[in-house]
């Protein structure tokens, strides 16, 4: 695999030990350009509903809080996202837990560089798998998901990180009305969306589109509109 399909994605690292993080992290920097580092559950949920990162590899037992704990968080609200999870041991009961959370690898500790390098191989492959590259709006204008790129009539336009996060949102759920309190969580997670603020998001999405790409449903929310 080319380390090319690595650069734009985002890797979320979570371990409680500040020694073997370090060293993690620095294997990470060297196949991410995007890596994020946190020492317990509490900050990693943070950083995932901050950054939105494709891939969580993650500590099962911290000290202070449980990896699995995390996961769970994470498949309320997302279940894309590639995780690889680590263990000093092989312990049945986190095994049978970690079956219905949609792991990638349970690998156990200590990790061989081979082993931990196939498994991110395996959740790039998955996110390449799980999306069409590129998604088009009409004949001339689409969205490259690989390298996040909006072409409008085969021009890049520049987008906002929320204009980016509203886009995708509604790309990742085009067969759906995507309602308000969804895009309230996936864009606003740490203010108020006020009305004001949602319009002048949209206004602002829809000159970067072809007419009737984006369509408001009443009193609903949004949907997406892709060109066949």
């Amino acid at each position: 695999m080319s380390l090319n399909e690595f650069k734009n994605m985002k890797l979320l690292y979570v371990e409680d030990e500040a020694d073997i993080r370090k060293y993690a992290m620095s294997y990470f920097n060297r196949l991410f350009t995007k890596t994020y580092e946190a020492s317990n559950a509490l900050d990693a949920f943070e950083i995932f509903k901050k950054q939105k990162p494709e891939i969580i590899v993650t500590d099962i037992k911290m000290s202070k809080s449980s990896g699995l704990e995390f996961i769970k968080k994470v498949r309320q609200i997302d279940n894309k996202c590639q995780i690889i999870v680590l263990s000093a041991f092989l312990d049945t009961k986190y095994l049978l837990d970690a079956i219905s959370l949609n792991l990638v690898k349970y690998l156990t500790k200590p990790i061989k560089h081979d082993e931990l390098y196939l498994a991110l191989c395996d959740c790039v492959k998955n996110i390449i798998n799980q999306s069409q590259k590129l998604i088009y709006f009409s004949k001339n204008s689409y969205f490259d998901r690989i390298n996040k790129n909006l072409f409008f009539e085969q021009k890049e336009v520049k987008l906002t990180p929320k204009e980016l996060s509203f886009l995708e949102l509604l790309i990742d759920n085009k067969n759906r009305t995507i309602n308000y309190h969804e895009i309230e969580n996936h864009i606003w997670y740490d203010s108020v969306m006020s009305e004001n603020a949602l319009r002048i998001l949209v206004k602002k999405l829809r000159k970067k589109l072809p007419n009737n790409t984006l369509e408001n449903v009443a009193r609903t929310g949004y949907k997406i509109n892709l060109y066949k």
